[in-house]
């Protein structure tokens, strides 16, 4: 449990320079200090995305954007899940490989094996990861302990006893005790491996858990299945699901996912979403994907981030992963 503080932690002193980036995040605004885009001349051709679900959304939504400022330019995006992405790149298949978490050692070495130098990791938004029940669920709250004897095989977080009725999730109506329904991601998700790493502690999903191919998939099982619980980024989130508020540790304090919650490090399941791309030490990145990149990075790009219900980055961070692309 120790680590899953750890991570809201680092993301909370991360982001804390910023008071004008927590602040307007906590509002549901862009930081004022992110310039506009500026179009440039020269920016013509076809790029391909190759990654995260999570971030498809965002994705096309930036696609769009980017696309009214260079009509001829074109996009493909493919989402099958973020360990897609690193593949992809390597081969060339793509430009863009957006992640919903950090690239593995492994897959850095080969991404390096293969060109001599390491990806560039840009961070693009925050993201707090919702656990959803159906909107008739009366429960609230959740420690991640409760959690991991929800989802995991073996408890490794050091529950006592498995749970697998809302009655023993703490619903004490009658009419509940029924068997929980379980909705999570495929392997191949960024999301999967991140919650199976800080809320699982590294355990095994239950053989019982729907893994489905998408973040909504997730969410519109939840919303049809009035016994069903599950997981993927808050924005996401519909009307046809509650997000639990949710403790690092077993007696609380419990918080809920909002921005303020987030940034500020009390919200324990919580991350920054990423989009890689392959750029020589040595060389200029590609006009049209580092464009792209400066328009997601711009006051439109995470005006779009707010849009899809996810968390935009403080102005003094975008500058830094600016300066990645230049």
């Amino acid at each position: 449990m120790r680590h899953n503080r750890t991570v809201a932690l680092a993301l909370a002193l991360a982001l804390a320079p910023s008071q004008g980036g927590r602040l307007f995040a906590q509002a549901g605004k862009v930081d004022p200090s992110i310039p506009p885009y500026q179009k440039t001349s020269g920016v013509s051709g076809s790029v391909s995305s190759v990654g995260s679900d999570t971030l498809n959304n965002l994705m096309t939504l930036w696609a769009e954007g980017f696309r009214k400022q260079y009509p001829n330019v074109r996009i493909q995006i493919e989402a099958k899940g973020s360990s897609t992405a690193p593949p992809a790149l390597i081969q060339g298949t793509s430009q863009l490989g957006p992640m919903s978490r950090a690239m593995t050692a492994a897959e850095v070495d080969a991404f390096e094996k293969k060109y001599g130098y390491k990806p560039t990791q840009i961070r693009v938004a925050v993201d707090g990861i919702g656990v959803f029940v159906n909107k008739d669920n009366p429960l609230q709250k959740l420690t991640l302990q409760e959690l991991d004897a929800i989802f995991s095989k073996g408890r490794a977080c050091g529950g006592r006893q498995n749970v697998d009725t809302w009655g023993k999730a703490g619903i004490k109506d009658g009419a509940w005790n029924r068997p929980i329904s379980l909705y999570g991601r495929n392997s191949a998700s960024g999301t999967y491996g991140f919650f199976k790493e800080h809320v699982l502690c590294k355990g095994d999903y239950k053989d019982q858990v729907k893994e489905q191919p998408g973040s909504a998939s997730v969410v519109q099982g939840i919303t049809e299945d009035r016994y069903g619980i599950g997981y993927s980024g808050i924005g996401y989130k519909t009307s046809g699901v509650r997000a639990l508020a949710l403790a690092a540790k077993p007696g609380g304090p419990y918080f809920d996912d909002s921005a303020e919650n987030v940034l500020a490090g009390k919200y324990p399941i919580s991350r920054y979403l990423f989009l890689y791309v392959n750029k020589s030490p040595n060389k200029p990145l590609d006009p049209l994907v580092r464009e792209l990149v400066k328009y997601i990075l711009s006051q439109e790009g995470q005006q779009v981030v707010v849009k899809d219900g996810f968390i935009p980055l403080p102005g003094n961070q975008v500058q830094g992963e600016l300066a990645k692309v230049r």
